[in-house]
């Protein structure tokens, strides 16, 4: 199994279904919640927020970790994240699923070896809603480069 893509695997309008999904648990919010220091009461406190919503930035993180596999597993390095737009909150119990689409690429400009992936990452709940959509580019190295 292959883990990532090469430039040359990627062409625009390409689309990666990401799979599997996630389903989010209490034990993930509060422990994302202590290591990442929110301490925000809506996150860890049953009481203070019955509806238990998931933290923003997890479901964050694990839509772009759903994508490594299918796109930037071989990557050199990711080189920024943009339009990052959560449209939709998740809620303990609720399930994640990604796809990412191949917006463009190009070869770099100064090293030969490797080119410049810009993709559209976006995230659904189990009923189909779009909750998040975060664009990204990364330095995707060539096939045969060292």
């Amino acid at each position: 199994m292959s883990f990532g893509r090469y430039y040359e695997e990627f062409a625009a309008g390409d689309v990666y279904k990401h799979w599997p999904g996630r389903t989010f648990t209490e034990h993930d919010n509060v422990w994302f919640a202590l290591l990442s220091m929110n301490h925000n009461p809506r996150f860890i406190d049953h009481h203070h927020a019955p509806e238990k919503p998931v933290i923003d930035v997890l479901v964050f993180s694990l839509a772009v970790g759903m994508s490594v596999a299918d796109t930037s597993g071989k990557t050199i390095a990711n080189l920024g994240y943009e339009h990052v737009t959560f449209e939709k909150p998740l809620y303990i119990g609720d399930s994640l699923y990604a796809e990412s689409e191949v917006l463009e690429k190009r070869e770099s400009e100064s090293k030969p070896d490797r080119g410049i992936v810009y993709v559209e990452t976006r995230a659904f709940n189990q009923h189909g809603e779009r909750v998040l959509v975060l664009r990204r580019r990364f330095l995707a190295p060539k096939r045969g480069s060292a």
